[in-house]
């Protein structure tokens, strides 16, 4: 549409003139937005092939190369969520405005990426606070996900988490990239990703940011695409915050729901350390829930999350029931010289 502009008017010129002319207005405009570098959102073609949505996450930022990073996910179209250490925002926070500049998600990932487990509450609503506050003045967002540093976490920050309006996210996925993974190897994690799920990145790592394109290619191969994290389920939704169109499991090895039982849990195990590993375990076909889990000897459960745990009297069966968190639950098993036995699911049932 074009404006009416008041005073003398202009010969006419031939129609074919006039044509040529707007198209040489229209290519000016562009060039001089490019010239700019303001971001142009532009509308995917492939938006009716989105059959899922995965939730990309870089840890740590931001960094020196938080530019190089968000070059790459410009390039390739991607929205991803930044799990940002408050004291690098307190230090670099034209950083964080440009993660949210070119489209990113802000979140918290603390303060000062410390091992908060060991804090006390009134620590612990500190460091959070302190990280909110750093990201909001720099960007004018406030966080509303929190990534407890190390995937490690317990019933007491999830509850400060909670009461400063953060949603705990740990990851389905781990990229390795901390680990030295090479550039194949991060693609080859990274393939593992289902409808829903959340894959574990980090800022500032340049066989990251190599690895992008060839993410991209596969998630788009099969019908997976970028989007934000909900705060209300802690699963990728589409960008706008609409549900997926269909939700895929995750990987892992289900349990068969006994007779009656009303429901399924799939375990998966996120992220492993020499002396402990997380499980995530997720429950399909009911909201309300109970799921019995079994470790074994010597291996101890040591931390729990997004449900209210009891167990028998040997220490190693855990009952887990829902408590309003969602439909996925997790916990930290200590190996204790066992790494590599992992729990097992013994059943699932509704209500």
């Amino acid at each position: 549409m074009f404006a009416s502009i008041s005073g003398p008017r202009r010969p006419s010129l031939p129609r074919a003139a006039r044509h040529a002319r707007r198209l040489a207005v229209l290519a000016t405009a562009a060039v001089a937005l490019a010239a700019t570098g303001l971001a142009v959102a532009a509308t995917p073609s492939s938006a009716a092939a989105c059959n899922g949505y995965v939730g990309l996450t870089f840890d740590d930022g931001p960094t020196g190369s938080t530019g190089a990073l968000l070059s790459v996910l410009r390039a390739n179209n991607v929205r991803a969520t930044m799990f940002n250490v408050g004291q690098n925002v307190q230090g670099n926070p034209s950083a964080a405005r440009a993660q949210v500049d070119a489209g990113m998600w802000v979140a918290n990932h603390s303060w000062n990426h410390a091992h908060m487990t060991s804090m006390s509450q009134s620590q612990m609503q500190s460091d959070l606070s302190q990280t909110n506050s750093a990201i909001q003045s720099a960007t004018g967002v406030r966080p509303q996900l929190f990534r407890p540093p190390y995937g490690e976490t317990n019933s007491t920050l999830q509850s400060v988490a909670s009461s400063l309006g953060l949603r705990q996210v740990i990851w389905d996925v781990d990229s390795q990239d901390w680990n030295g993974a090479s550039v194949s190897q991060i693609v080859s994690n990274a393939s593992r990703l289902q409808a829903g799920q959340v894959i574990l990145m980090h800022d500032g790592i340049q066989n990251t940011r190599d690895a992008i394109p060839q993410i991209m290619a596969n998630l788009n191969s099969r019908g997976l695409c970028p989007g934000m994290i909900s705060p209300s389920t802690g699963r990728a939704v589409a960008p706008d915050g609409t549900p997926p169109p269909t939700t895929a499991p995750p990987t892992g090895s289900p349990t068969t729901p006994p007779p009656g039982g009303g429901c399924t849990a799939t375990a998966t195990f996120p992220n492993v350390w020499g002396d402990r590993y997380n499980t995530s375990v997720t429950v399909q076909g009911a909201s309300t829930w109970t799921v019995v889990v079994a470790v074994t000897a010597p291996q101890r459960i040591s931390t729990t999350w997004n449900g209210t745990p009891s167990w028998d009297s040997t220490g190693y069966v855990m009952t887990m029931r829902s408590n309003g968190s969602g439909n996925t639950f997790g916990f930290t098993t200590m190996t204790n010289g066992n790494s590599s036995a992992r729990p097992q699911i013994r059943s699932c049932t509704a209500g």
